[in-house]
């Protein structure tokens, strides 16, 4: 791998200076500082920029792992701002971003700001040779999970994107990606993604999971709009078995999940045999796309067992 020629400077950072083991880097110094070091320890990259409110305040995390690691791993900083050749020679395009260099070869990495935790993490698994690549695997899954459930959506895109170019097909990636934009509304990317799967992985739990999360998606779009018709024609005639079955998708069209469940269980009470089960089944759709974990899975199996066996 043929990386960078030589020219350009770099101010030094005095954060740099403070550990033999962290220093600064340039365009004219990125090869030796880097590329040739790492055939004799692992190198760190932190590419980081002084606009970046992020990146300075987690390059002190990173800073403090490598200095605990005591010369098992380097860090070279490099300014992206006073350092742009090589930032589009490495094709960086958020910052801050990480790269882990082997052999004189980049092998690992990650972008956006991780938890201190798995930082340390990273830096350990590197140090520690063989089977890395695959424990920091699960380390930014944990991390694309984490942000999801808290919302930062482009972020947790981001993260299950950078698995997948690490390990392409790979199942929790696929879908936690493919959650990402049924989250967004984006029902034809969700699809794309999916089929991104590798074939000895599609029954796994979590593409089964969002695989059902879709089709709910895509049916309920049927009923959209049509719930204030379904309840009057249910006010009318309660056992109007299609009227609620339709009522429960767009319930769950609309959010309303607890709702679209309770209308399902009321249908299998009244009628279980109903249109070929359809409202067992419409259920069973639900408790995968939740997955079997989640409270409100537990409830309504409970409930509809219940049912079942009354």
């Amino acid at each position: 791998m043929v990386l960078f020629g030589s020219g350009g400077t770099s101010k030094q950072d005095g954060k740099a200076a403070s550990s033999p083991h962290i220093k600064d880097s340039s365009l004219a110094t990125f090869a030796a500082d880097v590329l040739e070091a790492s055939r004799e320890v692992p190198v760190i990259v932190d590419f980081w920029s002084p606009r970046s409110s992020a990146s300075k305040q987690f390059s002190p995390v990173l800073e403090k792992a490598v200095t605990a690691a005591n010369g098992t791993v380097r860090l070279v900083k490099v300014n992206v701002d006073e350092n742009q050749e090589i930032a589009r020679q490495l094709r960086i395009q958020s910052i801050p971003t990480v790269y882990a260099f082997k052999d004189g070869q980049p092998v690992d990495g990650f972008m956006g700001a991780l938890p201190e935790s798995q930082v340390a993490q990273f830096v350990a698994a590197l140090a520690g040779g063989e089977g890395g690549a695959h424990d920091h695997a699960a380390e930014i899954l944990e991390a694309a999970d984490q942000a999801f459930a808290a919302g930062d959506i482009g972020q947790a895109a981001q993260a299950y994107a950078h698995v997948l170019q690490d390990e392409p097909g790979h199942p929790k990636a696929v879908a936690g990606l493919a959650r990402c934009y049924l989250k967004s509304g984006d029902l034809e990317r969700a699809k794309q993604t999916l089929a991104l799967v590798r074939p000895e992985d599609a029954k796994d739990e979590a593409i089964r999971g969002v695989a059902a999360e879709l089709f709910l998606r895509e049916t309920a779009a049927t009923a959209t709009g049509k719930k204030t018709e379904l309840e009057a024609k249910l006010t009318a005639n309660p056992n109007d078995h299609q009227a609620r079955y339709d009522l429960a998708l767009a319930l769950d069209g609309a959010g309303d999940r607890d709702g679209a469940l309770e209308q399902l269980l009321d249908i299998v009470r009244r009628d279980r045999k109903w249109n070929e089960e359809a409202a067992r089944k419409q259920l069973v759709t639900l408790f995968e796309a939740m997955g079997p974990t989640d409270e409100r899975t537990i409830t309504a199996r409970r409930k509809l067992s219940s049912i079942l066996f009354a």
